[in-house]
This record gives structure tokens, C-alpha cells and sequence, in this order.
């Protein structure tokens, strides 16, 4: 707040100017009453843009998220841990934990034009559901330590990763192809305005199968460091020489306090990565040619031990991910275990929005397509629930076309198919998240 004495004189040399000069004056009255008209019509316009965003904001909210009763607030970290273990579910990947966040009708908008779509063939899925509390996954393998938590009351399970020189964390992804997807969420603790400008999660992908960079490997680093936005360390080395070594932009301070979901989509040499609904990452030629690199690593560095800590859940791998419009044209038919939704519930998750956005741009394209929408699910929970479950996902994707992206619709027909259709073995983790997907057939 400014003093009488600052504000006399900041005025009193614009007087004196106006009375030594009349034609200066009457310019700058002149100018300024321009200025004030403009500032008028920005003012218009943002009360004109806030009163639509809270009207589309309403209507998401009515479509994608049932029930809800306005806006969370956004999360806090889980402090407490909790040794319990985890009761099982009905039919939930990637199911959001009982932690207050950011989400909400909005968060559903932004990601509307999310344009990450994930593989189309599962290689791997973990959400440590078959690990006991305490235990070190038994699909991972570490030359450290870790153990399998759950945070807060929440049933998830997390695999807490543990900071140290050269320490690794392998998840048991089959060889990576030369196309794939990666998508995992993290959750974090403890991290403050003191924590290092170096505290990062590292991304690997390498030619060295165990405990070592390798001579090839591209590497992301994430920031944790609160006090600065330190960006995104991108690095690789080809035949054990850098050829990239670069950080960008991003501030990302915000979104580690509050479980962001990872997205990678790795094309051939091309690279991208995304934290949440935001791409940060699109570099041409980063991965070295040939299909080199096969194993997936994570690595801290320089988290205080006991006080900053980080968490791990709902790894997915999967081949392709490139472009699901091509197939759906071509073949007439689509099968995707991309797009998400809430334990037990038809919330559609905001990072399947890339999936539901190329379903639109085809049948923008394709005029005379219409389509129906077919849910499945696991086998887990009763029969008669899983069926209702499946069709009621399969109204949210066309509720999702229809509100979101304009399709009409009556181009849209759904059905709900349950546990009855299983493509994979719902006696494993991977089979179960093979089996929870949603199907687009020409009609």
C-alpha cells in the first residue's frame, strides 16, 4: 500500500508536465482514454469468460462426475501410514486414492484436449494388489530397498522407493518394443522449501538389464525441489557418447504435492512425456535406432532420508499407443483398456481423455459412422453389479462424446457386457487390467 507522500509524488511531476506542455497534455488525456476504454472491454470480457467457464463447468460436472457437489480441494500429502492390508476392489485401475485433490469438472476440461493415448497391448500392470504390506514387490527387483505401504485409510497400495547412490528400481517389463507407452502416478511426502534443487525422480530407459546406466539410455529427471521450478532434465547417451543433455522449462511445484499422473510415449527415436493433461516433453530423435533399449528403471537422488518421500502405484506398460483412429476407420472396430474410471464407479479419469478425443476427430471425419460403445470388466465383485458397472462406463464415454466433443447423439449406442467377454486371465493383475476395457464397433 502506497503513502500519501509516494503517491504525491508519483502525481505531482505528471501535473506539472501537463501544465509546461498543453499539446503533450491533451496527447497523453488522449491515450489514456484509450487505455481506460481498453482495460473496460478486457474487464467485459473476463466477466463474460468467467460466467461461461462456471456454466460448462456445471454441465461436467452433472455428466462426468455424479454426484459431486462442487470442487475438492487440492491435496494435501498423507503424513500417516497405515500397515493394513488392502481388502481387493471392484474392477479399479489406476483408482484414485481417498486423498482431497485438484480434480473435479475442470480438471475434466482442461484434459479434454490431452492428446497422450496409451498402447494398445498391456505388456505390464502393477498396483502391487497381490503384495503384503511391508514386503518388497514380487514383480520388481531393487540393489536397495523399498517396501509395499498403503497412505492414510486408503486400500491402495504404493511402493515407497528409497533414495541412494546408484540404487535402481526394475519393474519386470517383458523387453520393450520399439513403440510403447508408459503411465504410472506418484505420490509424494515431507517435501518443503528446503528440499534440494537436485531432489528428482530419474526415468530410465537403458540396454543394461540390472544395475547400470548402460551405454545407451535416454533419461527424464522430474523435480521435486519447492523453493524454485527447477524443470525437466532430459538426457541420453548413444553408443556411450551424450548427444543430448537438456533441461526445460517447467514449473511443476504444484503438481508433485498433489499426485500427478506420469505419461511417456515412446515412438521410435521420438520421446514425449507428459505430467498430467500438460506435454512437457516432444523431442524427434532422443531414443537410439534399432530398438536398443529393453529395460525400465526408476532412481532417486538426494531425498532426505526419513523426511522427503516418494511413492509409486499403477504402472502400466503397454506396446503401440500411437494412433487408434487409423484402426477404427480401417477395421471398424476398437478395443482399448486406455480409458480409465474410478474403483467401482463410472467416473471417467481425466488422463483418458486422449483416447475419447481421437474416437471424436474420427467421427467428425467419418459423418455417416455411428458407433457402439461396449463396457467390460474384471471378474472381481458379483456378476449382476459388474454388468451394470460395464454399461454404465459405457454411458460416460458417450456422455464424454457427446457434452464434451459435440458428437450427436444419437450416432452413439451403448452396452455393458461385464466379466462375461474376458480377453486375459483374471487370475493375474495383468490379465484383470486386459479385461477392464471399453470397445467402439461400427454399426
Amino acid at each position: 500500500m502506497r503513502t500519501l507522500a509516494q503517491q504525491i509524488r508519483i502525481i505531482l511531476p505528471l501535473v506539472l508536465f501537463l501544465f509546461a506542455s498543453p499539446d503533450a497534455g491533451a496527447q497523453l488525456l488522449k491515450k489514456l482514454g484509450k487505455a481506460a476504454e481498453r482495460a473496460a472491454e478486457r474487464t467485459v470480457e473476463r466477466r463474460v469468460e468467467k460466467e461461461t467457464q462456471e456454466k460448462t463447468d456445471a454441465v461436467l460436472d452433472s455428466i462426468l462426475e455424479p454426484g459431486s457437489k462442487g470442487k475438492q480441494q487440492k491435496g494435501q500429502n498423507p503424513f500417516p501410514m497405515d500397515g493394513g492390508n488392502n481388502p481387493g476392489g471392484s474392477d479399479g485401475v489406476n483408482a484414485t486414492a481417498n486423498i482431497p485433490d485438484s480434480g473435479g469438472p475442470k480438471s475434466i476440461q482442461v484434459y479434454s484436449k490431452f492428446d497422450f493415448v496409451p498402447g494398445d497391448k498391456l505388456l505390464f500392470f502393477d498396483d502391487f494388489s497381490n503384495d503384503f504390506i511391508g514386503d518388497f514387490p514380487s514383480k520388481w527387483n531393487t540393489n536397495g530397498g523399498g517396501e509395499v505401504v498403503t497412505l492414510n485409510d486408503s486400500p491402495e497400495k504404493w511402493l515407497e522407493l528409497i533414495s541412494g547412490y546408484n540404487l535402481y528400481f526394475i519393474p519386470d517389463v517383458p523387453s520393450l518394443p520399439e513403440e510403447y507407452t508408459i503411465e504410472f502416478d506418484i505420490e509424494t511426502v515431507g517435501l518443503d522449501n528446503k528440499t534440494s534443487s537436485t531432489a528428482t525422480l530419474r526415468i530410465s530407459i537403458s540396454d543394461d538389464d540390472l544395475f547400470k546406466e548402460g551405454s545407451n539410455f535416454v533419461h527424464s529427471h522430474l523435480p521435486f525441489c519447492q523453493y524454485a521450478p527447477i524443470g525437466i532434465n532430459m538426457e541420453n547417451h548413444i553408443n556411450s557418447e551424450r548427444e543430448i543433455y537438456s533441461t526445460v522449462k517447467a514449473d511443476l511445484r504444484d503438481e508433485v504435492l498433489n499426485r500427478p499422473h506420469i505419461s511417456i510415449a515412446v515412438n521410435k527415436q521420438r520421446y514425449r512425456l507428459w505430467v498430467n493433461e500438460e506435454k512437457y516433453i516432444d523431442i524427434p530423435r532422443i531414443v537410439p535406432q534399432g530398438g536398443v533399449l529393453k529395460t525400465l528403471k526408476f532412481h532417486m537422488n538426494n531425498f532426505k532420508d526419513g523426511k522427503e518421500r516418494l511413492f509409486i502405484t499403477n504402472l502400466k506398460v503397454a506396446k503401440g499407443g500411437l494412433d487408434l483412429r487409423r484402426t477404427l476407420i480401417s477395421e471398424g472396430k476398437v478395443s482399448t483398456n486406455g480409458i480409465l474410471f474410478d474403483s467401482g464407479s463410472a467416473n471417467i479419469q481425466p488422463q483418458s481423455m486422449g483416447i475419447i478425443r481421437q474416437i471424436s476427430q474420427v467421427l467428425q471425419q467419418e459423418s455417416s459412422m455411428n458407433l457402439n460403445i461396449i463396457g467390460h470388466t474384471d471378474s472381481d465383485g458379483d456378476d449382476t453389479t459388474n454388468m451394470q458397472l460395464s454399461k454404465k462406463r459405457a454411458d460416460a464415454v458417450r456422455n464424454a462424446l457427446v457434452e464434451i466433443y459435440n458428437v450427436a447423439g444419437d450416432r452413439l449406442k451403448t452396452e455393458g457386457k461385464g466379466e462375461t467377454v474376458p480377453i486375459g486371465d483374471n487370475g493375474t493383475t495383468d490379465g484383470k487390467a486386459q479385461n477392464r476395457r471399453v470397445e467402439f464397433i461400427k454399426i
